[in-house]
C-alpha cells in the first residue's frame, strides 16, 4: 500500500483551519487488553534498567523516599495510551498507587494532569522515561489522526492507517489511531487480501490473482484490489472485488474512478495525503484515504512527569 510523509513537516502537529468541522468525538472508545501491551512494557524496562538498574536513583535517593508525581501534557493533543504508560509504573513496582485523571479519547490542554502517582521515589524515577516514551509517542499518533480526520469530515470520508508501523508497536499504535477517530485497515498479512502490482506480475495478471485468492481465501475474507488507473479499475470492478485502493491517482481520474465504482466496490485513496491534500482527496467522494505516516512519522506528543514538592 503506498502512501506518503506530508513533505518536510511530516511529523509536525497539524492544526485544523478555522472553520473546519470538529473531530468527531471518539468516546466510547473500547481499552486495550492488558495481555496486548504488559509483555511489551515489561521488554522496555528491561532495556532501560539493564544489568545492574537505575544508577543514579539507587545512589542518590533514599531508599525509603516517598514521593508523588503527575503525569502532565505540556502541549495540547489527543490523549491515547494512558493505561499503557501507567503499566510501566505498575509492572515495576506493583505496590505505587496510580490514579487517572482522563482518558484515552480525551483532548486535553497543554498542563493537564494526566495521573498521579504515588509511593516509592526510586520506583517513580525509574519508570518514568518507559512510560514517558508510550505515552508521548501514542499520543502524537491520536493527535495527527484527530487532526486529519477534522479535515475529511465535512466529505463523510474515513482516515484508516496501514501496516506501516513500529516493529511490534502494530496494535498499540492502531489503537492510537481509533483513539484519535480513525479506523483501521487490515492489521497483519492474515486478516483480508490485498492484490498489489507485484502479485499481479507474479500471478500472471489481475483475472488470475483474484481467482487464486477466491480460491485460497476463505468466505469471510475481503478481496482487495490495488489500481493506479481507470482500465485496470474496469477489469477489477467486473472481477466483483470488494474494495479498490486507488493509488496515486491525480484528482480528476480519482473523481471519475469513485464514479465508476459508485455501488460496486468500496473506494480507498491512497498516496500523497497529507493536511493540505486531504480535504480535496475527500471531496472526491471516496469512502476511505489511507495515510501510512499517520504510525509512522507523527511527532509525539510533549508529555512530561513532575514530582510534587514536598510539605
Amino acid at each position: 500500500m503506498s502512501s506518503s510523509t506530508p513533505g518536510a513537516a511530516a511529523g509536525m502537529a497539524w492544526k485544523v483551519e478555522e472553520g473546519a468541522a470538529p473531530a468527531p468525538p471518539v468516546t466510547p472508545l473500547p481499552p486495550l487488553y492488558p495481555l496486548l501491551y504488559e509483555d511489551l512494557v515489561r521488554r522496555a524496562l528491561a532495556e532501560d534498567l539493564g544489568r545492574a538498574g537505575d544508577l543514579t536513583s539507587d545512589a542518590v535517593v533514599p531508599v525509603e523516599a516517598q514521593a508523588e508525581a503527575i503525569l502532565v501534557a505540556r502541549a495540547a493533543g489527543r490523549l491515547a495510551g494512558l493505561q499503557v504508560a501507567l503499566a510501566a509504573f505498575r509492572l515495576l513496582d506493583p505496590a505505587l498507587a496510580l490514579t487517572s485523571r482522563a482518558a484515552d479519547g480525551d483532548d486535553v490542554a497543554a498542563g493537564a494532569v494526566l495521573a498521579t502517582v504515588r509511593g516509592a521515589a526510586r520506583s517513580i524515577l525509574s519508570a518514568e522515561r518507559t512510560a514517558l516514551n508510550f505515552l508521548g509517542h501514542l499520543c502524537g499518533i491520536a493527535t495527527a489522526t484527530r487532526d486529519l480526520v477534522a479535515v475529511v469530515a465535512p466529505h463523510g470520508a474515513r482516515v484508516v492507517c496501514t501496516r506501516k508501523t513500529t516493529p511490534g508497536l502494530r496494535a498499540l499504535e492502531k489503537y492510537a489511531v481509533r483513539a484519535g477517530g480513525g479506523a483501521n485497515h487490515r492489521f497483519g498479512l492474515d486478516d483480508a487480501v490485498l492484490i498489489k502490482d507485484n502479485h499481479r506480475a507474479l500471478a500472471g495478471g489481475l483475472r488470475q490473482a483474484v481467482e487464486r485468492a477466491r480460491r485460497g481465501a476463505g468466505h469471510m475474507v475481503k478481496i482487495e484490489v490495488e489500481v493506479d488507473s481507470l482500465a485496470e479499475l474496469d477489469e477489477a470492478l467486473a472481477m466483483g472485488v470488494d474494495v479498490v485502493l486507488l493509488d496515486n491517482m491525480q484528482l480528476d481520474v480519482l473523481a471519475e474512478a469513485v464514479r465508476r465504482a459508485r455501488g460496486r466496490a468500496l473506494t480507498e485513496a491512497s498516496g500523497g495525503i497529507h493536511p493540505a491534500t486531504a480535504a480535496a482527496i475527500a471531496a472526491t467522494g471516496v469512502d476511505l484515504l489511507s495515510v501510512g505516516w499517520l504510525t509512522h512519522s507523527a511527532s509525539a506528543l510533549d508529555v512530561a512527569l513532575d514530582v510534587v514538592p514536598g510539605d
